[in-house]
């Protein structure tokens, strides 16, 4: 719901000057929103966009501040996400070493918290507009086993053994009484 708040305000100030938005104009609305309501709107956003001034890429956290780097984490597997795009990032990859290194870098973040699915999705934002390659890959395949769980006998040594006999002396079965409900 704020994204879409915040979208139809930009739009109406495109409209109002017949002047493309720039991406700092998203982000102060965003951040402003968010800091007035001190994190009590959950809203932990990337935004990203191309402008005049070239391409732009900012997170805004639920509290309103925000950061503009060349790559950005949020969410619960940001920790391992960020991991990958600091051992692996450089300024001048190519389309298709810079979608697959957001992809590894989502898997990760995948792998890392049990909650956040299986499927990788990208968005590449051009200045023509964007492009969802939704399930781009499929990180984690549900209902497949990925390791083999079946171990030989001895792989753990056994140190003792003891046996109790347990003899059953009698079994006896009654019949309930129905409950008075007076």
């Amino acid at each position: 719901m704020v994204t879409r708040m915040i979208s139809s305000q930009l739009e109406l100030h495109r409209l109002n000057t017949g002047n493309t938005v720039p991406v700092v104009a998203a982000n102060r609305l965003l951040k402003q929103y968010l800091f007035r309501y001190q994190g009590h709107v959950g809203a932990a956003l990337v935004l990203g966009g191309v402008d005049n001034s070239g391409p732009k890429l900012y997170s805004i956290h639920p509290h309103g501040s925000t950061d503009s780097l060349p790559y950005v984490t949020m969410g619960s597997g940001s920790l391992a996400a960020m991991a990958v795009f600091e051992a692996r990032w450089r300024p001048d990859l190519t389309l298709a070493e810079g979608q697959q290194l957001v992809r590894d870098a989502i898997a990760a973040g995948i792998f890392n918290d049990l909650g956040s699915g299986s499927n990788v999705d990208l968005c590449v934002i051009t200045k023509s507009g964007a492009n969802y390659l939704r399930t781009y890959d499929e990180a984690n395949k549900k209902g497949l086993r990925q390791g083999r769980y079946q171990f030989r006998r001895g792989t753990t040594a056994v140190l003792t053994t003891k046996v109790v006999p347990l003899e059953v002396e009698s079994v006896v079965v009654r019949s309930a009484e129905p409950m008075d409900t007076n």
